[in-house]
């Protein structure tokens, strides 16, 4: 029976319309991608309309395939340009850049590739293999394990914080409070809009990190024109060579990266982004040589590269057991699967295995795609290094202002763009790291919205964040590791090397 419908799958995948659609929406996903501002969710909108008039598999096969491009197309502008091309790529966009500006720039590109594609397999092995176990432990995650885990998110900040911790919280604190601009996710009620109907929607995630990455680094190549690109330029050349002796290296992270992107994938409303954040602060937390990360270490690459693939296809779980999307991209494909007569739930494994075995097939497809693709993108954007630095940063403003409106149809997103922009390039000149401040506007919403919640079902009671199994390990782990950050950071701990 089950050989029969896996042949079944392999017949509705394996035809030659089908390949093309997967291979066009490959490219697509991959432009889509390294376009700053454009998302992986927004490469899966555009798609619906088309997905309109195909079949169900190749539907799917489209925004399966564009998706997983689009995430790991965001690290090609993040490294050459430090512009993270997706949300996915903003946690580790500063040690990629770091890597091209030391002339490890191939090899920064040549780990994302290989490492996307790996972390992408192995989440579409566990989709597989663990789909409804793994569904059953992210359904059991409400309001107080989402506060706690949100809340250990947020303790990555002082790991990413790479010289200064105080410097790092205060610019997590910057980001936290620009996140409260807006309307109050609990009681619905409007702060620090100061009468602004544009305001009332909140400091835009996109814009945000647009203005903060790039726009300050514009800033920073105006007032240093130089032969950078130059030198960039020649560092691009086999992008595969020294990955085989990484992966060999930190194999551990690897696995670890990959783990935690399964993990967090899973559990409905957090996603890729988070995935890559926290996997990249344990990854520096966990390092024999943590001072090496902020200096452009691939280390911290390898583990967030893995997550933030593994966690796209562990979305997919949520969604398709229980019809629960896991991230913004799950929400739009449950739609289109309703529409397909794809119902999600228990039931479409028995109504229409085929169908759910050529849909882990397309993932398999996609995720061995991106190899070829990844590196003919790859090469293709070297070009833009070739073009000479006073025509390139207009250019690059250019994708930088359509970007930012595409994202709020108005020029409120460009003005969000340009302030946050010059303000990341005063605060990044006194020595306060960005990255945190990034993280603060991610996850904190989502701390702020819980908190609330769980207060209200516990009526006010702040033992009941730890009456829950997980919620009360969680609760524990991250309170640990806060006095032991509180330790490391004492006058006490300052005077033990002085000491030695």
């Amino acid at each position: 029976m089950t050989v029969d419908i896996l042949f079944q799958a392999f017949a509705l995948v394996f035809r030659w319309d089908v390949i093309l659609i997967i291979l066009a929406s490959g490219l697509f996903g991959m432009f889509v991608g390294a376009m700053p501002g454009l998302t992986a969710t927004m490469a899966t909108a555009l798609l619906i309309p088309v997905t309109f008039f195909m079949d169900p598999v190749p539907a799917l096969g489209a925004i399966v395939t564009a998706t997983a491009m689009a995430i790991f197309a965001g690290d090609i502008p993040a490294a050459m340009l430090r512009m993270p091309g997706t949300p996915a790529s903003a946690a580790y966009t500063d040690e990629s850049y770091l890597m091209g500006r030391k002339g490890l720039l191939d090899l920064n590109l040549g780990t994302n590739l290989v490492t996307s594609v790996l972390g992408g397999l192995i989440g579409v092995a566990i989709l597989v293999l663990a789909a409804p176990a793994l569904a059953e432990f992210a359904l059991a995650f409400s309001s107080f394990e989402y506060f706690w885990l949100a809340a250990l998110g947020l303790t990555c900040a002082v790991f990413l914080a790479t010289n200064d911790p105080l410097k790092g919280f205060a610019s997590l604190f910057i980001g936290l409070g620009l996140g409260t601009i807006g309307i109050d996710p609990a009681a619905g009620f409007p702060r620090f809009t100061f009468g602004s109907v544009e305001l009332m929607q909140g400091i835009s995630f996109i814009p945000a990190m647009i203005g903060m990455f790039a726009i300050s680094e514009l800033l920073r190549g105006v007032t240093s024109m130089g032969a950078a690109s130059e030198a960039a330029l020649q560092q691009v050349g086999n992008v595969f060579k020294g990955v085989g002796g990484v992966l060999r290296q930190y194999w551990v992270n690897f696995l670890r990266g990959s783990g935690i992107g399964v993990v967090i994938g899973a559990l409905p409303g957090a996603g890729a982004d988070i995935a890559a954040w926290i996997s990249y602060a344990v990854s520096k937390r966990f390092s024999k040589e943590p001072e090496k990360f902020g200096t452009g270490h691939v280390e911290g690459i390898v583990d967030a590269g893995a997550a933030n693939n593994s966690a796209l296809a562990a979305a997919w779980i949520p969604a398709l057991v229980f019809g629960i999307p896991g991230d913004s991209i799950t929400a739009i494909v449950i739609g289109v699967l309703y529409m397909k007569g794809m119902n999600p739930g228990p039931t479409v494994f028995l109504q229409n295995p085929q169908l759910i075995y050529a849909v882990f097939m397309i993932f398999v497809l996609a995720n061995l795609l991106m190899l070829p693709l990844g590196w003919a993108i790859i090469k293709s954007a070297k070009q833009v290094l070739r073009v000479p630095k006073n025509i390139l940063l207009p250019m690059i403003l250019i994708f930088c202002v359509v970007g930012s409106y595409a994202m709020t149809n108005s020029v409120y997103g460009i003005i969000i763009m340009l302030v946050l922009g010059v303000f990341a390039f005063m605060l990044e000149e006194n020595g306060f790291p960005i990255a945190p401040i990034i993280l603060g506007l991610v996850l904190g919403e989502m701390f702020e919205q819980n908190f609330i919640t769980s207060m209200i079902k516990s009526d006010g009671s702040f033992l009941a964040f730890f009456a829950r199994p997980i919620a009360g390990m969680l609760g524990v782990a991250t309170i640990a590791i806060w006095l032991i950050m509180l330790w490391r950071m004492g006058p006490w701990a300052k005077a033990k090397p002085a000491a030695a």
